[in-house]
């Protein structure tokens, strides 16, 4: 994690990192102010804070109340040197915990991340550099020996000349990328995440067989995220963007809807209309994309090549970003790589949701197979040392395309994890089984897992098959753990060099009588391209793109960044757009106009249900905001303070809407139970003194809404860069 260090008045500092600053101050003795911890203090501080924050977990995950458990630390400093120190941290723990509980309550705090780094050997290294921004690669910490030449299946250069490719392409563009986290809990299974350090919301997973491996899949999932603009997907861009030269690429173009909102003539061909638009229904003003808003341009649309005849075809960037999120895009050595690991990625995920939403029951691969992988028995058997039977299956559906599937059962808690891997080489497919099942997680992460069901309708409801793309946490049928399989085990094998892997695989698609469209990025320095398969690719229904579209932000974006600005007539029109919309009152803002706002603030939590509050609030509409804050407190899963906050506006809305009651009765003892400056905020809130109250004002320009904009910046390296080389 980067943590960026400023230099305020006096002693005082500023540390920024992700959404959070942190003062620190020195003692008046040490002629600081006073006005906050000081920086050791806080070091002192992160170490009992961590160990309590594990107690926590493991008490909450056993329903044991912490309210009676005390935690403290106490710093002995050595008298022959005070650098020297213990750590001392003790815990008081009521006399009706269990013996058995006692000692796993000390355990999990013994797990205290700050504590272990602490105690493995921790190393500084203070270096001057010429710009702290443009020192792009300095937090990886795998740095490979340029002599050392390290090949596996699917890769076209050594994993060694790979990690220094992409590395360079990311110095170029002068993105700073960072780990933030490795994984290893289990024998030849690595995971990491990366993450660009000005931009948090930019990062990636890496999986693989050692870290070289993994480590090159996150690379190469950051390269080809970007060049996809995968990142950005949905957010808006800001007006330099949206008023540029080109909004995503310089290669795109923008047509016009008909006089009626027709769809344009030079968009899609015809066997993707009849995909997109079965009933005729689609308008051009539904493929207006999100990220620039500019409705007046027309619909801004892609260059793919038809794979059959190798015509161009032009996709609107809306109906991408709606239905296929990050589904077969993939960077690679070369052309051939980066298309065999797109197209294993198509058939990975539609043969899943197959296999999935049919219920089948997949024949177990045979132990006479898989002891031809040691590295892969060795992972399984640390798993299962561990408490977590694991079932090797093949998803090939008898030999017709390269799937297999690792399934791991959490006895613990009866939740279940099917993993699916594809690559042409049957073993590879298997170890991306295994690697992806244990991607980024802890053992203590597998009792998330979701229970198997008989129930039908839970396992085909459409949501599933998206929790199972994003993570693969949705659930999973109990037919699909059968001995009895549907289908014989075949020993399947589709490998030979990339070109070859990747003309059999297109040949698979050829002899299901789909059609493939083809976009390659080289801008960047690799090639990565994005594939699509109509009708079967997709990760979200077609019917999104009229139902559900993405681009329904243009109908709210503008409104509520200058909502301070408003008239009421204007507010009026637009919670009544709002009401009329139909939208989910529980989705937040952030989804609803793609701005990122930080987290932790009430602009990160706010949802429709308390935008249309506040709004209601701001209108003097008493009977309607007290209906919505009912709403809020009943269901709505926000800060303490943000819960008490209205929990006096009920109180205050219903002695203002009681006729018999006067609000001056209960004033003394409202402003004891909520406190002084939050009642005075209630009670402005419901009198229209107080508007929007916890929402700082904003605008179309983005104004402090820093994570945004370092999510802007990040996508304009992108666009220089893509302009530069335009010219």
């Amino acid at each position: 994690m980067e943590i960026n260090v400023n230099f305020l008045d006096n002693m005082r500092l500023e540390a920024k990192f992700d959404d959070f600053t942190v003062i620190s101050d020195q003692p008046i003795r040490y002629k600081g102010d006073g006005s906050a911890p000081g920086p050791f203090d806080y070091f002192l501080a992160s170490s009992v804070m961590c160990a309590a924050h594990f107690i926590r977990l493991y008490c909450d995950a056993r329903d044991i109340p912490t309210e009676n458990i005390r935690v403290s630390q106490n710093n002995v400093v050595d008298p022959e040197d005070r650098y020297k120190q213990l750590f001392k941290i003790q815990v008081e723990l009521p006399a009706d915990i269990s013996e058995k509980d006692r000692k796993a309550i000390i355990r999990a705090a013994e797990r205290c991340a700050v504590k272990r780094v602490i105690e493995n050997d921790l190393e500084f290294d203070v270096e001057a550099v010429e710009s702290i921004t443009q020192d792009a690669q300095a937090l990886l910490t795998i740095r490979p020996d340029s002599d050392s030449r390290t090949y596996i299946e699917g890769k076209d250069l050594p994993l060694e000349q790979t990690i220094a490719n992409m590395t360079a392409i990311l110095a170029d563009l002068g993105m700073k990328i960072e780990i933030s986290s490795w994984r290893n809990i289990v024998p030849h299974v690595w995971s990491l995440h990366i993450r660009d350090a000005a931009s948090p919301m930019c990062f990636t997973n890496g999986k693989g067989a050692t870290k070289e491996s993994a480590l090159c899949s996150a690379l190469g999932e950051f390269i080809e995220r970007l060049s996809c603009n995968f990142f950005y997907n949905d957010q808006y861009f800001g007006e330099e963007i949206a008023n540029a030269e080109f909004v995503h690429y310089p290669n795109e173009k923008w047509f016009k809807p008909g006089t009626n909102d027709e769809l344009p003539t030079e968009i899609l061909d015809e066997y993707c209309r009849e995909l997109y638009d079965p009933e005729g229904e689609l308008r051009g003003s539904h493929l207006i994309d999100t990220n620039s808003g500019r409705a007046d341009r027309g619909i801004v649309s892609l260059p793919f090549t038809r794979h059959s005849d190798g015509e161009t075809v032009y996709f609107p960037s809306n109906l991408i970003e709606n239905l296929y999120l990050s589904n077969g895009m993939s960077a690679g050595n070369t052309l051939p790589e980066a298309q065999v690991q797109c197209l294993s990625e198509i058939f990975e995920r539609a043969v899943k949701k197959h296999i999935i939403e049919e219920e089948i029951a997949l024949p177990d691969v045979p132990q006479e197979v898989l002891n031809k992988y040691p590295n892969i028995l060795e992972g399984i058997k640390a798993l299962e040392e561990q408490g977590y039977p694991v079932l090797v299956k093949d998803a090939s559906l008898g030999g017709q395309f390269p799937v297999a599937c690792v399934t791991l059962m959490n006895p613990r808690t009866g939740g279940v994890f099917a993993s699916f891997g594809a690559h042409p080489s049957f073993e590879v497919a298997l170890e991306r089984s295994l690697t992806e099942l244990l991607q980024g997680r802890s053992f203590e992460g597998l009792n998330d897992l979701p229970a198997p069901t008989f129930n039908s309708m839970a396992v085909t409801e459409p949501n599933n098959f998206v929790e199972h793309f994003i993570d693969s946490s949705g659930v999973v049928s109990w037919r699909f753990f059968s001995a009895k399989s549907d289908i014989e085990f075949v020993e399947w094998d589709f490998s030979g060099s990339n070109q070859e892997e990747a003309d059999t695989l297109f040949g698979i698609l050829q002899d299901m009588g789909k059609e493939a469209y083809i976009a390659v990025h080289e801008d960047l320095g690799a090639p990565v391209c994005r594939i699509l398969v109509p009708g079967y690719s997709e990760v979200y229904p077609v019917e999104d793109l009229i139902w559900d579209n993405t681009n329904i932000a243009l109908q709210y974006r503008e409104d509520i960044l200058n909502l301070h600005r408003l008239t009421d007539d204007q507010l009026e029109d637009l919670v009544e757009r709002l009401e009329d919309s139909q939208l989910d009152n529980y989705m937040d803002i952030i989804t609803l106009i793609g701005i990122e706002f930080d987290e932790n603030t009430v602009w990160g939590q706010l949802t429709i249900l308390e935008l249309k509050l506040l709004i209601y609030l701001a209108l003097q509409r008493h009977d309607d905001a007290f209906e919505y804050v009912e709403m809020f407190l009943q269901f709505n899963d926000n800060t303490v303070e943000r819960t008490l906050f209205y929990r006096a506006i009920e109180a205050v809305l219903e002695i203002t809407l009681d006729e018999e009651l006067e609000l001056d009765d209960y004033r003394y003892n409202l402003g004891r139970m909520y406190g002084e400056e939050t009642i005075e905020a209630v009670i402005g809130s419901v009198n229209g003194t107080t508007r929007f109250y916890g929402l700082t004002p904003t605008n179309m320009q983005l104004e402090g809404l820093d994570r945004h904009l370092r999510l802007i910046e990040s996508y304009k390296k992108l666009h220089a860069a893509r302009a530069e080389r335009q010219v």
